[in-house]
């Protein structure tokens, strides 16, 4: 999403055929990946949840011109918090939400919310907890990492997703030399389909490598009606993988805070170390969450995505954004 996002891909892996798997044997890497945090014990490093995310010297506002071309004025801290659109509800609930109350006219700008931590990351486990995600037509939500020089420090889209899309994409954006293998559907969940096979990213090419949770709780109202749920995503040399775990599916390890990854089952996506430098390809990563308004791929898939008449005039009627709203519970950060 730091740029203009690609086409939700969800290509059907027999039209991948022709790509051409990495030369060490497959069963060699399939051991490799089951052996993966058997043992590993993490350690909890940072816990976001309340007054953290408006604690400046934790997570920063981004108040400057969207990079993805949106119909969005970003909100400094100061301005989010006055206009409601950054709060902490009684039973400690953040929420950031788009503006919906304002009549603009077709074209104007539309009050949101953009943050991101200000310490970085080059690895660990981290697991987001949200009650509520924004959906809806003109919305462009996602959360991700992504590392200062892109696309060659790399960035990891946890969820996204454009309009009323049913189901999240999981991605990465990277430099040259970073794919998916394609061999490796067979140790992710059922629910998943691999999408765009090639990673590297740039501003005039930049679909990234997908993969498409088909399990239609993952993402937008089907996400908001079960409570929301669980993202999880784990980084290390030798992959990256990330799960979801809608709110009444949550493994106990996670609300106990003592994770045990390697007992969660097939992951949601898996970008393998063996067709991507993992290390040399991702590094210094800060966490954003964001609601874009209109913008590259919200725009291309309008119509397609279910949403009638055009972006800017749908984000003049501020009723369209009843639904454009955060409900964070935690943010968690482990090391092993």
């Amino acid at each position: 999403m730091h740029f203009l996002s690609g086409f939700l891909l969800s290509l059907p892996l027999a039209s991948l055929a022709g790509h051409k798997s990495r030369s060490f044997g497959q069963n060699h890497r399939r051991a490799a990946l089951k052996a993966r945090n058997t043992t590993s014990t993490y350690v909890l490093e940072d816990y976001y949840q309340g007054q953290s995310f408006l604690n400046s010297s934790l997570w920063t506002f981004f108040d400057d011109t969207d990079p993805t071309a949106g119909l969005v004025n970003y909100q400094s801290s100061s301005d989010a918090q006055s206009k409601g659109l950054a709060y902490v509800q009684d039973d400690g609930t953040t929420v950031l939400a788009v503006d919906n109350t304002t009549t603009l006219t077709s074209g104007q700008y539309r009050d949101s919310v953009r943050i991101a931590t200000t310490k970085s990351y080059n690895g660990g486990l981290f697991i987001a907890d949200f009650y509520a995600m924004p959906y809806g037509c003109a919305t462009w939500p996602a959360f991700w990492s992504v590392g200062p020089n892109w696309p060659d420090q790399g960035e990891i889209d946890i969820i996204e997703g454009v309009n009323l899309n049913t189901h999240n994409q999981l991605t990465l954006h990277s430099g040259a030399d970073c794919a998916i293998e394609s061999t490796l559907s067979s140790h992710v969940s059922g629910n998943s389909t691999i999408g765009n096979l090639q990673c590297a990213s740039s501003a005039s090419s930049n679909t990234g490598c997908t993969y498409i949770d088909n399990d239609a709780r993952s993402y937008g109202q089907g996400f908001n009606q079960q409570g929301g749920g669980v993202y999880a995503m784990d980084w290390n040399a030798d992959a990256i993988k990330m799960w979801f775990f809608s709110r009444d599916d949550i493994p106990s390890d996670i609300t106990e805070k003592s994770p045990n990854p390697s007992s969660w089952g097939e992951p949601a996506a898996l970008f393998s170390n063996s067709a991507c430098d993992i290390g040399s390809h991702f590094s210094e990563h800060t966490l954003t969450i964001n609601t874009d308004v209109c913008g590259g791929w919200t725009e291309s898939a309008f119509s397609s995505s279910g949403c009638s008449g055009t972006c800017a005039d749908t984000v003049a009627d501020p009723s369209n954004f009843d639904n454009a709203r955060w409900k964070i519970n935690y943010i968690a950060t482990y090391q092993s």
